[in-house]
């Protein structure tokens, strides 16, 4: 294993153990709203609003993670850092600014 994949290789763990921490941040921000009668009626619109906007944020991080942890499975397979649609090299600076990304800069437009 050569230095750029340990790079790869730890980039990928500091960014799995940063996005396990959103998802427990927006998990907390997704909790169901109880109806308060202080809370008063635009707030709680606002409150709403706000759960809806952090639930797609946690969809989001949830894939990410997903898509991190499965990088991080292939680190060690000879196929990492090929493009799963044309097979051509990633450039490893796309690789360590988007571990979780399968395609080249190419194929991903």
């Amino acid at each position: 294993m050569d230095d750029q994949e340990l790079d790869v290789r730890a980039l990928l763990q500091k960014e799995i153990e940063k996005t396990k921490a959103l998802i427990e941040e927006y998990k907390e921000l997704t909790k169901p709203i109880a109806p308060e009668n202080s809370i008063g009626r635009i707030s709680r619109m606002d409150a709403i609003n706000n759960k809806t906007i952090n639930e797609a944020a946690l969809r989001k991080a949830e894939t990410k993670l997903k898509n991190l942890e499965f990088a991080l499975s292939r680190v060690d397979e000879p196929e990492f850092g090929q493009c799963a649609k044309c097979n051509g090299k990633i450039p490893v600076q796309r690789i360590m600014l988007m571990p979780q990304s399968r395609f080249c800069v190419k194929c991903a437009r």
